[in-house]
């Protein structure tokens, strides 16, 4: 038995002091839901998980960028479904008009009817969603992938030549003997077949963008699942962890007092 030296005491400490840490370390994992609390923990995890944490937000974004140019193309085809009531009804007018029972009077009015759908269908060429044009000849370039990769959608364009007819030029349906309206339903199933063709585009973009969107949220439960094994805490695990370390740490305490008064037995040899 020594005085100067207690190695006793000098063992139960350290292994009080490792205890120690490995139960704060323990309940920082709890506490904190991740088993990465600094990057000694695991330093090649933690590179892993910044990568991948950083992919998961470029997928979001471009997630977010898919879902507001389906918005956007959506609400185009709203509109191009009421243009498409238009004229449907203007066609109506124009065959109407046609009628040898019609006087000039009646003419006139359905004239005036023609000529208002024709002017609602140009005010929606100048529409826009949150500030971009709806209707424009340039193409849009959708953002579908965390790699920026793009998606480009054709521009309708309710200006272009192919509606001109009923845009700009507002046809006489009464014309000379009803001449003028049967240059005018000729002229409106031309506009109605680009019609078809813009709202059968507008479809098939949004089924494209659909399918990127599914993707996106595949890879990112992939991803998600990926990152959580490296960085979230098996609670359970950890609890059963936390539960041995606090009891190392009360053994360890008890043993340290123990030690330490290991050479009040040298007090007796000397009394004695």
């Amino acid at each position: 038995m020594v005085i100067n030296t207690n190695l006793s005491a000098q063992w139960a400490t350290t292994r009080l002091q490792n205890s120690s840490g490995a139960l704060a370390q323990s309940l920082q994992r709890l506490s904190s839901g991740s088993k990465i609390t600094s990057p000694a923990d695991d330093s090649a995890g933690l590179a892993v998980s910044i990568k991948l944490g950083s992919q998961l937000a470029r997928i979001n974004a471009a997630s977010n960028n898919i879902g507001n140019a389906m918005s956007f193309m959506q609400t185009q085809d709203g509109y191009l479904a009421k243009v498409s009531d238009a004229l449907t009804r203007m066609n109506e007018l124009g065959v109407l008009s046609q009628d040898i029972t019609k006087t000039d009077g009646d003419r006139a009015l359905y004239e005036q009817e023609f000529v208002s759908l024709a002017q609602g269908i140009q005010s929606l060429a100048t529409k826009d969603f949150n500030g971009v044009r709806l209707f424009s000849a340039s193409p849009l370039n959708v953002t579908v992938d965390g790699e920026a990769n793009k998606f480009i959608v054709q521009g309708v364009d309710l200006q272009s030549v192919s509606y001109a007819t009923v845009l700009t030029d507002h046809i006489d349906v009464i014309g000379n003997g009803g001449t003028g309206a049967v240059y005018a339903v000729n002229d409106l199933k031309k506009v109605l077949n680009q019609l078809a063709k813009d709202r059968a585009a507008l479809g098939a973009n949004l089924e494209t963008l659909t399918y990127h969107q599914s993707e996106l949220d595949a890879l990112k439960n992939n991803l998600s699942a990926a990152n959580s094994r490296i960085t979230d805490v098996d609670v359970a695990q950890e609890s059963t962890n936390y539960a041995r370390q606090n009891i190392l740490v009360q053994s360890g305490t008890a043993m340290l007092a123990q030690a330490n008064s290991q050479p009040q037995a040298v007090l007796k040899l000397l009394g004695g």
